[in-house]
């Protein structure tokens, strides 16, 4: 959509880019990637060397975006995730951390976070100067901040596919635990076929796909489930 600061917009472009000024041009606002499509692949200078998404294909992706380096709320999280990588690892599962800054700004910043908290970075960290990343993911939100990313988090399955994004505001610290958890929910929805409910955890009952026909949904509540309703029935694994 046309940014309503622009006093000159004309009109909107099809890939949601704006065009301004005398001569119309478009001026584009960035993509977002979209759920159960393939992630957008990059090629990225890394604290860990060049890497691509690719790179990574039979693993789980947890791609993590940060505003800028050496900031307080976003060393909370570099700490809950390094302390959490392992249990990541466990998961089949890479992190990965991006931010707008120089791979010589993330290495001073991982060298502080080591000498003041003791905690090291496991984790290759994206130097994205050029923004091509954090625009192809949608990290980058003009009302918030024109050259920072967001705190966006994507779970990339191990085909390449993008599974979920969280989306977080600068002032707010995200939960990393619920990575983790959210994380596990996914696997086992892929491996059992079934949808996980609020605040699932590992040993929780799981919710058994409603019935799709009318002759279904009169089965249901004699097929020995735990149920509420002929579209709500749990089962435990």
């Amino acid at each position: 959509m046309c940014n309503s600061e622009e006093k000159k917009c004309c009109c909107c472009c099809c890939d949601g880019g704006c065009c301004c000024g005398d001569g119309c041009s478009c001026k584009k606002s960035g993509s977002f990637p979209r759920l159960n499509e393939p992630a957008p692949d990059f090629e990225a200078p890394t604290t860990h060397g060049v890497k691509k998404l690719s790179d990574y294909k039979g693993r789980w992706v947890v791609l993590f975006s940060h505003p800028a380096d050496f900031t307080p709320v976003c060393t909370t999280e570099f700490v809950a995730f390094a302390k959490a990588n392992d249990q990541f690892k466990a998961l089949n599962c890479d992190v990965i951390g991006l931010s707008i800054d120089s791979i010589f700004s993330h290495i001073a910043w991982e060298r502080t976070i080591e000498e003041k908290l003791g905690v090291h970075i496991p984790f290759p960290i994206i130097a994205d100067l050029s923004m091509d990343v954090a625009k192809a993911y949608g990290m980058v939100h003009p009302g918030a901040g024109t050259t920072q990313a967001v705190r966006a988090v994507f779970f990339i399955d191990p085909n390449g596919i993008l599974r979920a994004m969280v989306y977080y505001p600068m002032s707010n610290g995200r939960s990393i635990e619920e990575f983790v958890r959210l994380l596990k929910a996914l696997q086992t929805s892929d491996e059992h076929g079934v949808a996980t409910p609020e605040g699932w955890h590992p040993g929780d009952k799981v919710i058994v796909p409603p019935p799709a026909t009318a002759e279904a949904a009169e089965k249901r509540m004699t097929e020995g489930y735990e149920c509420i309703d002929w579209f709500l029935c749990k089962k435990s694994l």
